[in-house]
């Protein structure tokens, strides 16, 4: 019986984490162009695939489109806005964040946009 229960909550989790991946699509260079208010189903995948790290501004701009206008202070950086996902709470909205260190991306972060 204990063996049958453990089997039942591992299969799901695994469903739990496809289901999440359904709705966490991979980043799409047109999407996050074209859905501005959607982009926070792709953020943790520009993060996790580090796919802006390396680059210059000017690509990342060619990839990413037109930066929102930051009020973040420190590094040179872009800051894009990443739209309001659904949810029962007002939450803060997030921003994707791509930092540069001699004129190269080194770090994106996903920040809680500061109201």
């Amino acid at each position: 019986m204990m063996k049958r229960s453990i089997a039942i909550l591992f299969l799901a989790a695994i469903i739990a984490v496809g289901v999440l991946k359904v709705f966490e699509p991979p980043f799409n260079d047109q999407t996050w162009k074209n859905e501005p208010m959607h982009r926070y189903k792709m953020a943790k995948d520009v993060v996790e695939s580090r796919v802006l790290i390396g680059k210059t501004a000017r690509e990342v701009i060619a990839l990413l489109g037109e930066p929102d206008v930051s009020n973040l202070s420190g590094r040179h950086h872009l800051l894009y806005k990443l739209g309001t996902p659904p949810s029962f709470f007002k939450e803060n909205e997030q921003v994707l964040v791509v930092v540069f260190e001699a004129a190269l991306v080194q770090k994106v972060l996903l920040v809680n946009e500061q109201n």
